[in-house]
């Protein structure tokens, strides 16, 4: 009888609780359920952002720059200004006129930064690639390969368009000044001219960053457009609240 007793008690308070529950308003319970952390939004942007259209287009364009075509057709590339620079240069540096061969190998999309302007609008992401230059030439007689770094700086701001609907969009995209780093990898040897190695550095830094640059910020810009609704929604939010979502290491 004891027992019967004491279910009848549970399930009247089974009931009593479920009542109450119900009785909440939904709204208000839910999002603090679902809503995402600052760290799960900037972590689920640049790993967005690192992986599929962007690696893979970045590892494409790295891998195809065509710097010998440019550099053996001078002034007469369709590229223009960038043509005609590296024409007066190979004409004023001799050493250049005797390259024979140069490829890219290895290109890679290192690890992405992210961070937040000190206003809390805007996002600034850094892309760093890497990739290694191999230089043929007779005056070396073999192989000379390079080891070459260099940061884009995309800014990212959020809209809505008319009918409401959230956008991140591309701002300023540009080479980060002083970025490009070259170091030797091997082949320079003792006999081996100096001035090769500093020649191909300064062409390399006069024209590598804005030709990166001019391939890569319209991947960037596409890549965006095809982010997650969802993602691109709850980051747009935060921004035009100036929201602190970033974590600051």
């Amino acid at each position: 009888m004891f027992q019967v007793a004491g279910l009848v008690v549970f399930c009247g308070l089974l009931a009593q609780t479920t009542a109450l529950l119900e009785a909440l308003p939904l709204d208000k319970a839910l999002p603090l359920a679902l809503a995402p952390s600052p760290t799960d939004l900037a972590g689920s942007l640049t790993s967005a952002l690192s992986n599929g259209p962007l690696s893979d287009g970045v590892l494409g364009i790295l891998g195809n720059l065509p710097l010998l075509d440019i550099l053996k057709a001078g002034g007469n590339t369709p590229s223009g200004l960038l043509g005609g620079l590296l024409g007066k240069l190979s004409s004023t540096i001799p050493l250049l006129n005797n390259i024979v061969d140069l490829k890219i190998t290895d290109p890679q999309l290192l690890e992405l930064g992210l961070v937040q302007s000190p206003d809390g609008h805007r996002l600034y992401v850094t892309i760093p690639l890497g990739l290694v230059l191999n230089v043929k030439t007779p005056v070396v007689g073999s192989l000379l390969k390079l080891a070459v770094k260099l940061n884009i700086t995309a800014e990212l701001s959020a809209v809505k368009d008319e009918q409401g609907k959230s956008h991140l969009v591309l701002g300023d995209c540009t080479h980060s000044p002083g970025s490009l780093k070259i170091s030797l990898l091997d082949g320079l040897g003792p006999l081996s001219p100096q001035g090769l190695l500093d020649s191909i550095t300064g062409v390399l830094d006069k024209v590598l960053p804005g030709l990166v640059q001019g391939k890569v910020c319209p991947l960037v810009n596409e890549v965006l457009s095809h982010l997650d609704v969802t993602l691109v929604h709850s980051i747009v939010e935060a921004l035009i609240q100036g929201q602190e979502f970033v974590i600051k290491v």
